[in-house]
């Protein structure tokens, strides 16, 4: 696929996140506009609330963007989504005959500033990239013992907090916790030294599933909306005291952040791809019946206050062990309901090679190595003031499809009362 030409003229730059063939979902707001519903088209974003209310979209019999998320979308299930992407397309694109009554409703990007573009009904994370739980395993039991007897079997996963996933430029407070060192009676309690990020991708389901009602991996592929890019803050000095023996907790639940905007499996189409060989055949119910991953590039870029971020890994989603379809027909595989709204962790992405590990735990090998910035600060892990940033686009022939910036910025532990 090339580059699909539109009116709005910035959405034609091969450099742009959201060409027409992109248009990802979010929600922003002006000083004149309350949050709302928009899409992203070049750099501009149109308002679909506007959109709606001036009957230029019309999806179903009752609104659904007269409200500040897109769950309501969601629901209207794939064949509303289908109508609406070619709705959209028909309205942006080159040869469109309504450009008159569509560009009043257009709102510079630069003006706006964006929300969590939907409500985060559960929050699931997983633990599914193979080069990540080699290292992670390699740290802490050696090579030969570095994956668990079931990781080649099934994607482990745990529940987290729906609660704080929050949208990209939210502050991030340095988490409290308890840790014990090796050779220390007790454990003590403050802030966590080893805070770290882990690169990960979310899936968004959008439509729900029957409570005590499986599905297959094709269903699953259907039942997702699109795709965020997702930061899993992880607090490496917190798990290793809490984790035993039911897994991560307040290690991992105090942040997870999201990228602004949410990237639609249509406009992921044409960079499907499979996962890798399987070192042990899956059983039937996980088998894909197609490629089910995308060839996403993603880089995380590290920047202390007042300083140039400098570009520490980069890595591709196609990397991953196991498709979010296959972590949803897990999820729902004993009967455990699956929601719209719901969202998935794809586990941190990591390559094979040092440059392309998603977190600072495998960057400092456990903090055995220093990372050295462009600036020419050293870290093993994440300071106060520090700014981690998460990019990501698919590319095709002189476009890209990308998701907007995933950004956190730390700021000190609040004092425990």
């Amino acid at each position: 696929m090339t580059l699909l030409q539109s009116w709005v003229e910035s959405a034609n730059s091969a450099d742009t996140d959201f060409p027409l063939n992109n248009l990802p979902y979010g929600v922003f707001e002006t000083n004149t506009l309350e949050p709302r519903c928009g899409v992203a088209i070049g750099d501009m974003i149109l308002d679909m609330a506007a959109m709606e209310e001036n009957g230029l979209i019309d999806l179903a019999e009752e609104p659904v963007f007269d409200v500040p998320y897109w769950n309501d979308v969601m629901e209207l299930g794939p064949e509303g989504w289908a109508a609406l992407r070619n709705r959209l397309t028909d309205l942006l694109a080159a040869d469109a005959p309504d450009q008159a009554q569509v560009a009043p409703h257009l709102v510079p990007m630069a003006e706006a500033r964006m929300h969590m573009p939907l409500v985060v009904t559960e929050f699931t994370d997983f633990y599914a990239g193979k080069h990540h739980a080699t290292n992670i395993g390699t740290m802490f039991r050696g090579a030969e013992n570095a994956l668990p007897p079931n990781w080649l079997h099934i994607p482990i996963g745990y529940n987290g907090r729906a609660s704080t996933v929050v949208v990209s430029g939210t502050p991030i407070v340095r988490p409290n916790g308890q840790t014990k060192a090796p050779d220390a009676d007790m454990p003590s309690f403050g802030p966590s030294k080893r805070l770290d990020i882990e690169l990960e991708m979310g899936a968004i389901v959008g439509t729900s599933s029957e409570m005590g009602h499986p599905i297959s991996v094709a269903q699953a592929d259907d039942m997702i909306f699109g795709y965020v890019l997702l930061n899993d803050w992880s607090a490496r000095d917190i798990q290793p005291w809490e984790y035993q023996p039911l897994g991560p907790f307040q290690a991992k639940a105090f942040a997870t952040s999201i990228s602004p905007w949410i990237v639609t499996k249509a406009a992921l189409e044409p960079f499907r791809t499979s996962t890798p060989e399987r070192e042990k055949d899956l059983l039937p119910y996980l088998r894909e019946p197609g490629p089910m991953l995308y060839d996403i590039e993603l880089e995380v870029t590290m920047a202390p206050e007042g300083k140039a971020p400098t570009t520490i890994a980069r890595t591709n989603y196609n990397q991953m062990y196991y498709s979010a379809a296959q972590q949803l027909t897990h999820h729902a595989s004993s009967g455990c309901a699956m929601n719209a709204g719901d969202l998935l962790g794809s586990g941190t992405i990591s390559g094979p090679e040092k440059d392309e590990r998603g977190s600072l735990i495998e960057l400092s090998w456990g903090c055995k190595e220093t990372i050295t910035l462009d600036s020419g600060d050293t870290r093993t892990f994440i300071e106060d003031g520090d700014t981690m940033t998460l990019k990501g686009a698919a590319k095709g022939d002189g476009f890209r499809i990308g998701f907007g910036d995933c950004v956190g910025t730390i700021k000190p532990a609040i004092k425990f009362p």
